[in-house]
């Protein structure tokens, strides 16, 4: 756990530290999303959602950059370090939930013969994309009504963004789920394959509770959970489909992650790692 090299202005060391870990684990979600977003270009379903959703991976990514600043800022040290800090660690210090680092087939079923997994199934993509961002607005609330001015900030610039990302899968969610009782069955068997690592999401990371405590974080991840259930059960239930069962599936944000990760790293770094300290 890195230590701030100097206080932040309005928080104890300690509390500066907890908070960056915080941030840290909400910028790996939006990078390792907005990395199995951008692998549908040239790959959707029309030529429309494939520009879209090449936009909100885009969108995805530059949140986790924001985020990742602001994280550095916690812990003293320079922006400059940003690509480090996104390309440069192991799987096992990235904290992202992992329905995230899942690949866009959803490991529900095997790709044809001579595809690449990442092709994907369309109806796991958005219905990740659902459960996902519907979280993501939560936990933006509570940034936004916590008592840390830059990030509440930051929070109510990403909402903005955010807002239309949510529009686009829930509007495809509905389209999928109007498209017969063969699709509609195929998309309850993912929200039954995924339920548990969803509600993964709202692991909290460690010391949540004192950022709670010192009013950074406006409610607790279980708060979040509770929110999300209820919002998440009424738009599934409006399209004839129902929430899955089961306990949480955690470990991202304790660095425990699958060997789909451990593959996406070593794509998405490639470039990277050629040269760390290259200027592009």
């Amino acid at each position: 756990m890195a230590q701030p090299r100097a206080a932040t202005p309005g928080l104890a060391p300690e509390v500066a530290t907890l908070l960056a870990d915080h941030l840290l684990a909400a910028a790996d979600d939006e990078l390792v999303l907005g990395h199995r977003h951008a692998e549908w270009t040239g790959f959707g379903p029309d030529i429309e959602s494939d520009i879209a959703l090449s936009s909100v991976a885009q969108e995805e990514i530059g949140h986790a950059r924001l985020l990742y600043q602001m994280v550095l800022g916690l812990q003293g040290r320079s922006e400059e370090e940003v690509d480090r800090l996104a390309f440069g660690r192991p799987p096992q210090a990235f904290r992202n939930a992992v329905l995230l680092e899942r690949p866009n087939d959803g490991g529900l079923e095997p790709p044809p013969e001579g595809e690449p997994a990442w092709r994907g199934e369309w109806g796991f993509a958005i219905v990740r994309m659902v459960l996902y961002d519907r979280a993501d607005a939560i936990r933006l609330e509570t940034w936004a009504s916590g008592g840390h001015a830059p990030l509440a900030a930051l929070a109510r610039t990403l909402a903005r963004e955010e807002r239309y990302h949510r529009l686009f899968a829930e509007t495809w969610l509905e389209r999928l789920a109007g498209g017969g009782p063969a699709a509609a069955a195929r998309l309850q068997r993912v929200l039954d394959a995924v339920w548990g690592e969803a509600l993964g999401l709202f692991e909290a990371t460690d010391g949540e509770a004192v950022l709670v405590a010192h009013g950074l974080l406006a409610r607790s991840s279980s708060e979040q959970a509770e929110r999300w259930r209820d919002e998440v059960a009424a738009l599934l239930e409006g399209m004839g489909l129902r929430p899955g069962r089961g306990p949480a599936a955690t470990g991202g944000r304790a660095g425990r992650h699958t060997p789909d990760l451990t593959a996406l790293l070593e794509e998405m770094t490639s470039v990277w790692r050629l040269d760390p300290e290259a200027r592009w």
